[in-house]
């Protein structure tokens, strides 16, 4: 019988799995390695999925897994040796498990040197991991109870594109130049629901997207940006930021489309630039809105101006502005699809 099982795996697979990827032989044995809690279907071979099933331990993972699903379990420990015949995992997924910093072996990721997408979110972690895998892209560490940043733990980090740190305990003192040190070549980091009173320093000139939703942040330094030159998405949404903590210019950015400052407290609209294409200002403290306090110079002498004001989509509901809305305003967003009011 066990014949007729290899023969029908293999029939299964012809046309499905490059040789290239997976030779036969090593899909005979993947198959055969399967740990008995999981599932490894032989249509995707490189995957193993133990999900879902109130493990608290890993089980021994067959060697030619590159996706490995771990998500929603009780484990609490992340071991070398349950990890030590996996050195080819490009995937993990460890979601909503109970590791601990104390939990996670030394070793456990330093052998994984081909990953690239590290999954540990809503778990018991108060510091980031160390060390890290060197060609890692992504980083998700959201909704644990990180606190600190060690020094150095980003350092050689040159392939990591995305940090999501958002829902964590992390203090100004915790975010620095040096704590960021590594991150060459970042382009999205989130932030968000932790414990900011200040914007974040140390953030590589390579950053895209800020996410710094639900801190405590009240300012924004004038020269912040001088340093992020492709900042193309900034939100502050559930902030602390009033007028007085917003320099005249310092949304005026050629690089940024979208800048969203939810449920803050102001009273007038900043100073935006002729780029931006998506601007939220809802549930502030605006009372009013004139063509000229948000309208770039110059946008109304030239209607026809290719290069005018790009703005797309605006929310100002939840203020206390009341209709109608300028004609003014209409003349010099005419690419304006959305407003809300």
């Amino acid at each position: 019988m066990e014949w007729l099982m290899v023969a029908f795996v293999a029939l299964l697979l012809a046309g499905q799995v490059s040789p290239e990827e997976i030779p036969y032989e090593h899909l005979i044995s993947q198959i055969q390695a399967c740990p008995k809690e999981c599932h490894c279907p032989p249509s995707f071979p490189n995957a193993v999925y133990c999900d879902n099933k109130g493990l608290k331990r890993i089980p021994v993972i067959p060697p030619y897994t590159w996706y490995l699903y771990l998500q929603n379990n009780l484990i609490d420990v992340l071991s070398a040796n349950s990890l030590r015949n996996a050195t080819q995992l490009r995937w993990i997924n460890l979601n909503h498990n109970k590791i601990t910093s104390e939990g996670l072996e030394a070793d456990a990721l330093k052998a994984m040197s081909n990953l690239v997408h590290l999954y540990m979110e809503d778990n018991l972690l108060t510091s980031i991991p160390s060390p890290l895998p060197a060609k890692l892209e992504q980083l998700r560490l959201s909704r644990n109870r990180i606190s600190k940043i060690p020094p150095g733990v980003f350092s050689g980090m040159d392939y990591l594109t995305l940090l999501d740190l958002q829902g964590n305990k992390l203090q100004d003192d915790a975010v620095t130049e040096v704590s960021l040190k590594g991150l060459n070549n970042l382009i999205q980091i989130n932030l968000a629901k932790n414990q900011l009173n200040t914007m974040p320093l140390g953030l590589p000139p390579t950053t895209k997207q800020i996410f710094l939703d639900s801190n405590n942040i009240e300012k924004i330094p004038a020269e912040y940006f001088k340093g992020l030159p492709k900042v193309v998405s900034l939100r502050l949404n559930r902030n602390k930021l009033a007028n007085g903590g917003i320099p005249n210019n310092v949304f005026n950015l050629s690089s940024i489309l979208d800048l969203q400052l939810s449920h803050n407290q102001l009273t007038e609209i900043p100073v935006i630039s002729s780029g931006l294409e998506h601007l939220h200002l809802d549930h502030n403290k605006i009372k009013s809105v004139n063509s000229s306090d948000i309208c770039p110079p110059g946008a109304l002498d030239d209607y026809l101006d290719e290069k005018g004001p790009r703005l797309r989509y605006l929310r100002l509901d939840g203020n206390e502005i009341k209709p109608p809305i300028p004609r003014e305003l209409m003349m010099c967003f005419r690419l304006l699809r959305a407003i809300v009011i």
